[in-house]
């Protein structure tokens, strides 16, 4: 992995982590930022009376490399 792609998946995961944190998960970008992951974790939600009470994730993370046949494209049409 080159130097700027480990870069960018450090900034990527780094903006996951805050968005659970501040409860930010049930959002559009949200789901980019795990397409672009390809994070197969679980991420989990506990909201009553429309606020977000808890907000978690299990790491599943597991990072698949071009060279075994997956492309971009199929890994964001998942």
């Amino acid at each position: 992995m080159s130097q700027p792609d480990n870069f960018n998946e450090e900034r990527y995961f780094g903006e996951f982590r805050r968005k659970v944190k501040a409860a930010e998960v049930l959002s559009a970008s949200m789901e980019r930022l795990l397409l672009s992951l390809r994070f197969t974790g679980k991420v989990s939600v506990v909201m009553q009376n429309g606020r977000v009470l808890k907000s978690g994730y299990e790491e599943g993370y597991f990072r698949q490399r071009d060279s075994a046949g997956v492309d971009d494209e199929a890994a964001q049409n998942l």
